[in-house]
């Protein structure tokens, strides 16, 4: 199977390292990269990795992850070392966004970055991010998850001097399914700097955040 060709290099040129994409590939095609990191003595960050799959992984292959159901993400190998560094926040507006924030979580942890996660204080009740709002105008970036309307990211944005990564997921239904309404609210914000990355794609808001981190101290 020859397939696969990855890119080790990538975390030297980009600061971020080389992930799989889980999704759509079989656990044969998963399995064969796995074992091209163990050959290359690489750590590597799975992304979109089900249940299902983790399964049908060889049990070799299985011992060697840390997999985390909710968030379908998997490290295989030692990440980077060393103290976890401070500065990336992430919000969410309700619990059911947990899955696409733990996606972003767990790519912050891989790099090197702690992760820290304030949940559940959407628009609904204001007077949950308004408890809150002093401990996330710490962060020197945040990520904001939110489905349904996504009227948070605005809101935040207006509230804090940190950048904003609008991350819609798709939580909702009726006219908010799928997380289009939440994707085109983030679009639209009248919050300048707004910054909006792909429906649930918390990996891609975590890599916008590290680069963000990483533009910051050069």
């Amino acid at each position: 199977m020859a397939d696969a060709v990855l890119d080790f290099a990538r975390l030297k040129r980009t600061g971020t390292a080389e992930a799989v994409l889980c999704a759509s590939k079989t656990p044969a095609q998963i399995d064969h990269i796995l074992a091209l990191a163990a050959a290359a003595g690489k750590a590597m960050l799975l992304t979109r990795l089900d249940a299902a799959a983790f399964d049908q992984l060889s049990a070799g292959h299985r011992a060697q992850l840390v997999y985390d159901q909710l968030s379908r993400t998997a490290v295989f190998g030692t990440p980077l070392e060393g103290a976890l560094k401070p500065g990336i926040g992430i919000v969410t507006a309700g619990t059911s966004d947990l899955a696409v924030a733990g996606e972003a979580a767990r790519t912050l942890l891989f790099h090197g970055f702690e992760a820290p996660v304030i949940a559940d204080v959407g628009v609904a009740g204001l007077w949950r991010l308004m408890e809150r709002l002093e401990e996330i105008r710490d962060f020197r970036v945040v990520i904001a998850v939110a489905g349904m309307e996504g009227a948070l990211f605005s809101v935040l944005a207006g509230l804090i001097a940190a950048p904003v990564i609008a991350v819609p997921s798709s939580v909702g239904y009726g006219v908010a399914t799928g997380g289009h309404v939440a994707l085109n609210t983030a679009l639209a914000s009248c919050a300048p700097g707004l910054v909006t990355v792909n429906i649930d794609n918390g990996f891609g808001a975590a890599c916008a955040a590290i680069a963000m981190m990483g533009a910051s101290e050069a």
